[in-house]
């Protein structure tokens, strides 16, 4: 996760845009990459369970808003009720 934050705020310095999903909440708190969603999944299934094509798409989607935030550092965490 630290490799990533680092790499996302060299490309936001490129007016670009970044967000990342993640598994580790609490490291990302610390790292404090600009656009972070944490999601309550286990190592290596960053987007749930597998043909869970709803759930799948709700991740995306909560992903790709974070996209537009400007009040950076942000981590959101996934709403399961939502989902």
């Amino acid at each position: 996760m630290q490799t990533v934050g680092l790499a996302q705020q060299i490309i936001e310095e490129r007016s670009i845009p970044t967000v990342s999903i993640t598994l580790l909440e609490g490291i990302t708190r610390k790292i404090r990459p600009p656009r972070a969603l944490a999601v309550p999944y286990p190592l290596g299934f960053p987007f749930g369970e597998p043909g869970n094509v709803g759930l799948q798409t709700a991740i995306l989607r909560a992903l790709l808003a974070l996209v537009s935030r400007n009040d950076i550092p942000v981590l959101e965490s996934l709403e399961l009720s939502n989902v």
